[in-house]
């Protein structure tokens, strides 16, 4: 019995010596609390609560729908985070590699002369032997420390990491679509405005010209009139080439060729309802996906130090083989040719602590790095719903001031057409006040288009309507 436990007790000690010592961590970071961010007091608008999925469907516009649809079936922007995807699930696959039984089949045939003042004598020394192997090689990693584990869990935390960016590039590409399309139509409706005020100011550059010729107006006043109508040609450029250019940005962001979208045509384009919550807290963390992969990869970030921790202790293998070997080709499949091995692997860290603390320190360093970077992007998502919020209430509030500007041009063009009726002013008050009504209408859509800009971007900002996937929690699924 002594002879038993004199190396088994050889062995343990071996292996407690053989552990290296983990160095404290001495710089962790702390990992912010989104639970008490709230916004602003001072922001409030008319409802409450969270985007719901597909945004977008809310506007009741079957272009923007079918562009969206498009461009989430297979858009040019998604290819890169389905490219990470499949990346981490190739470390995953890699990784539950790692786990368990090892199994590899080897198989070797050779000829060769053996020599005659080697360690064989004859009649094997100086003579030509051919030599058949066939053997199954296995090996069970027990992973007593759970090295093999933990890089498991880091592989899973990258791919749900990398599903939270694929939705996050999904709801910032539907994000994208929806703001160039209302820019699109915002400018086709401003140019149609544009059409009237042009062919209004027209009419009254060629009411001051009857004028001047009459002597009844100055010369400098029909240069005004010139001018004006200049300006609003110019307007009239610039809104068809801003149209021009979003539709090339839409045909980008659908993948698109050069004759889609060529069917598009101008629609009336009205608010959808918009929510933003009075409290923020933990709920916007599971409601942005960025917010979710940042989360992951720090999740996964400390996994790798759990790993690192790991390599610090002995690694105890169980190798074996079972196969054939033969010299003779006749008596490979005889029962005398068999072979059979099994004997357990040791490995220690006794002179490895150098590289084993280096180790250590870099996944310290980047768990460190993925907190940092989780903290800036929960201090950017609050701000981002903060501003949207507030730039979203301005708007509004301007939009209620600038309907009443609106609402007393039109009265000033109803005024000066019952006074011309009434034979008390002439032409050019009319048109005066009908180009007073066109630009306050200009306005009116300009107000407009930004207010669907700023809805757009603080529905992205509360995360767009996504919910997290069933996260991958274990390595067999």
């Amino acid at each position: 019995m002594k002879t038993l436990l004199q190396p088994t007790l050889l062995v343990m000690a071996l292996a407690l010596a053989g552990c290296a010592a983990i160095a404290p961590d001495t710089h962790p970071l702390a990992r912010r609390d989104i639970a008490s961010a709230e916004l602003s007091s001072s922001i409030k608008l008319a409802h409450e609560g969270w985007p719901e999925a597909q945004w977008w469907t809310a506007y009741h516009d079957d272009q923007l729908n079918a562009i969206i649809k498009q461009a989430l079936a297979g858009g040019p922007s998604l290819e890169v985070a389905a490219a990470h995807i499949g990346t981490a699930r190739s470390t995953l696959s890699r990784s539950l590699a790692d786990l368990g039984l090892e199994t590899s089949l080897y198989a070797n045939a050779n000829r060769q002369r053996y020599s005659g003042t080697g360690l064989f004598p004859a009649p094997i020394g100086g003579a030509y032997y051919s030599e058949e192997t066939l053997r199954l090689d296995l090996r069970y990693n027990f992973d007593w420390w759970g090295k093999n584990r933990a890089q498991v869990a880091a592989a899973v935390g990258e791919l749900n990491a990398g599903r939270a960016t694929y939705a996050e590039a999904e709801q910032a590409l539907a994000a994208s679509i929806a703001q160039s399309y209302f820019r699109l139509q915002g400018a086709w409706a401003r140019l149609a405005n544009a059409e009237q005020l042009a062919a209004t100011q027209t009419a009254l550059a060629q009411d001051q010209a009857r004028r001047v010729a009459r002597g009844l107006a100055t010369a400098d006043e029909q240069r005004a009139a010139d001018m004006e109508l200049s300006l609003i040609r110019k307007q009239q450029m610039q809104l068809k080439s801003d149209i021009e250019h979003e539709r090339e940005a839409l045909r980008a962001l659908a993948g698109a060729d050069n004759t889609a979208l060529a069917d598009l045509k101008p629609v009336t384009l009205s608010p959808a309802p918009h929510a933003l919550p009075a409290r923020l807290g933990i709920e916007l963390l599971a409601r942005r996906p960025d917010l979710q992969a940042a989360r992951w990869k720090l999740e996964a970030s400390l996994s790798r130090i759990d790993a690192a921790k790991a390599a610090f202790y002995p690694d105890v293998n169980l190798t074996g083989s079972i196969g054939l070997d033969t010299v003779k080709m006749e008596n490979l499949l005889q029962a005398a040719s068999r072979t059979l091995y099994v004997g357990p692997t040791l490995s220690l860290p006794l002179f490895d602590s150098k590289r084993l603390d280096a180790q250590l320190d870099g996944t310290r360093t980047a768990r460190n790095e993925r907190i940092a970077e989780y903290n800036q992007t929960i201090i950017e998502a609050v701000r981002d719903v903060a501003q949207g919020g507030a730039q979203l209430q301005g708007i509004e509030q301007q939009i209620t001031q600038q309907t009443a500007a609106t609402a007393s041009a039109r009265a000033q063009v109803a005024s000066a057409q019952a006074r011309m009726d009434h034979g008390l002013a002439n032409n050019a008050s009319l048109l005066n006040a009908r180009l007073a009504l066109l630009k306050q209408q200009d306005a009116d859509l300009y107000l407009q288009q930004i207010q669907l800009l700023a809805e757009v971007a603080l529905t992205n900002a509360l995360g767009g309507g996504y919910h997290e996937e069933a996260p991958l929690a274990t390595a067999s699924k």
